[in-house]
């Protein structure tokens, strides 16, 4: 069944807007069939009651569907990367459970930030993270935030239970922090957030690296290869489901 996202309690609910458009115009769908709305972080099984103008009423069957969410809100900070790369991350990340996306301004951060474009590139990315948890059959959609500055990515530090900086000098030592270990230790502590840090192209400078360890953030060794900016935030969620489902 079709996922939908709405913003209301599934009470007397209604679907609008592109969501509508694409139930009737798209997919056409009709009276009686059924579709899955998540209000408030629950799946719903409802049915279509009626096609009202740009609306689709709905009424909830009484049915919901068991929440497919990670256990420990992982949230991704990433320095902006070239190209499309963020778009890349936003859909994958959103794909492997993925909280929210913190994007910010690393030193050795090539592309800059348009604040002329930047709301329309947010919203992009925001219908992208949107549309990957409708196809992964999400309850949570991750909210993708404006990009900040370094200084403010370690003033939020204090705000997670465990922080993790994916350090390309730590997978090149000859012992390494193997991150299957310090994940364990989160799982024992019942840590209920997340925030993992990764540098872009050229990863994270060693000023960044002491900043973030001084504020209290852990490195994390992502193997003995040296992995893409788009690559290492797949690779970490990928672990962190492995070890908490």
């Amino acid at each position: 069944m079709q996922r939908y996202f709405i913003e209301t309690a599934i009470e007397n609910a209604r679907i609008s807007g592109e969501d509508a458009r694409h139930i009737e115009r798209v997919m056409r769908m009709k009276q009686g069939d059924n579709i899955v709305v998540v209000a408030q972080n629950t799946a719903y099984i409802c049915t279509i009651e009626e096609f009202e103008g740009d609306e689709v009423v709905i009424e909830a069957t009484g049915q919901t569907i068991p929440s497919p969410e990670l256990p420990i809100q992982v949230t991704v900070a990433c320095g902006l990367p070239k190209g499309d790369k963020l778009e890349l991350i936003t859909q994958k990340a959103t794909e492997l459970g993925m909280f929210a996306l913190l994007p910010f301004e690393a030193e050795r951060s090539i592309v800059k930030w348009d604040k002329k474009k930047g709301a329309k590139k947010q919203e992009r990315l925001q219908k992208i993270a949107k549309e990957a948890a409708e196809q992964a059959h999400r309850t949570h959609i991750p909210t993708v935030f404006e990009p900040i500055s370094f200084k403010q990515l370690v003033q939020q530090i204090d705000h997670f239970d465990a922080v993790f900086i994916a350090d390309e000098e730590d997978a090149k030592a000859e012992k390494r922090t193997r991150f299957a270990e310090k994940l364990k230790n989160v799982y024992d502590m019942k840590s209920k957030s997340m925030l993992i840090i990764f540098g872009p192209e050229g990863g994270i400078s060693r000023q960044e690296s002491e900043a973030l360890l001084q504020a209290g953030a852990q490195t994390m060794s992502l193997g003995p290869r040296i992995l893409r900016a788009e690559t290492a935030p797949l690779y970490a969620l990928s672990a962190i489901s492995y070890e908490f489902e």
